[in-house]
């Protein structure tokens, strides 16, 4: 077996997450294909590279020298790549490349670069904010609009400039109807320690940032992980609960309610490669996320009970 580039930015990203479960997500591999991916290499040369435990992976003396070979290979090539990529793109195409995780703000965003900024836009959305971040950084994306959640700091590619949408976007919870806790209109946290919690594991930080929150206060709900679509027919049902965006549009078999002390959160941002335009492109999210704020109807009461999101609201 020949050491490729791709084996070396696996190493790396090893190294970087500290375990092969979150250095898997960050490459888009299922975690026994890493495993044994890494096998592979340690086989071919000849060494154990990394010592496994119950505090994860950690680089052995002979890893720790093989990476500080790997790593400028690595970034060489991710230059390589991002410069010749930037430069294809700048021969043709469309004007602007946005990525976007999933945001409610997003028509709104689109309809108003395409009118102010550039009829020809390229659309990518992902679940994965560090996805979208790496695209960006690969030279595939002009901007990508991404969530942080509170606890769970994202890993920023170098390079790429940001600015701040919303400080502290707090996260809803949604949930049946008829459920005994949407007669109020904020909900504790308590008032749900019976409920079966969903939550999708491919969104960045989500679980991580909801197991906090539920362990703070004392609760240990069962969970589910499944996607946004199945997750709504579940809490339709009342087979569960689930965080949400305080944008949330109403439905007629779903509730949403803010939750008392707003102990889950998120931070918007928005993310430009270098030489991307990032003023003009912030302007129009900000209208639009505005806009999306003020007719979610739950949102705006917290937003005029004295609730302070951030930046893009102070005009609101």
């Amino acid at each position: 077996m020949e050491l490729e580039v791709r084996h070396l930015r696996a190493l790396c990203a090893i190294a970087d997450a500290g375990s092969l479960h979150k250095a898997a997500r960050q490459l888009g591999v299922s975690q026994p294909s890493l495993t044994t991916q890494l096998r592979r290499i340690e086989n071919a040369l000849g060494a154990e590279l990394f010592s496994r435990g119950r505090t994860g992976c950690h680089p052995t003396p002979l890893g720790r020298s093989v990476l500080s070979r790997a790593r400028p290979l690595v970034d060489g090539m991710a230059a390589l790549v991002t410069e010749t990529r930037a430069a294809a793109a700048r021969t043709g195409g469309p004007a602007l490349r946005v990525g976007s995780t999933a945001s409610r703000a997003l028509p709104g965003w689109l309809r108003r670069l395409r009118r102010d900024i550039a009829p020809e836009i390229a659309l990518r959305v992902d679940v994965s904010a560090h996805t979208l971040l790496r695209t960006v950084a690969a030279g595939q994306l002009d901007v990508a609009f991404v969530h942080e959640v509170e606890g769970c700091p994202l890993r920023v590619p170098d390079g790429l400039r940001a600015r701040v949408l919303v400080e502290r976007e707090p996260q809803f919870v949604s949930m049946a109807r008829d459920h005994p806790a949407a007669a109020h209109e904020v909900v504790d946290l308590a008032d749900l320690a019976h409920d079966r919690w969903t939550v999708d594991p491919a969104v960045d930080g989500e679980w991580d940032g909801l197991r906090r929150v539920l362990t703070a206060a004392g609760l240990d709900p069962p969970v589910l992980h499944a996607d946004y679509h199945t997750a709504a027919s579940l809490i339709a049902l009342g087979e569960a609960v689930a965080p949400c965006q305080p944008t949330s549009g109403p439905r007629d078999d779903m509730a949403v309610r803010p939750l008392r002390g707003d102990p889950l959160a998120v931070r918007l941002l928005l993310f430009a490669a270098p030489g991307a335009p990032l003023d003009r492109p912030y302007a129009a999210l900000a209208a639009a996320y505005r806009e999306v704020a003020l007719r979610a109807a739950p949102y705006r009461r917290w937003l005029r009970g004295g609730g302070t999101a951030g930046p893009c609201m102070m005009t609101a």
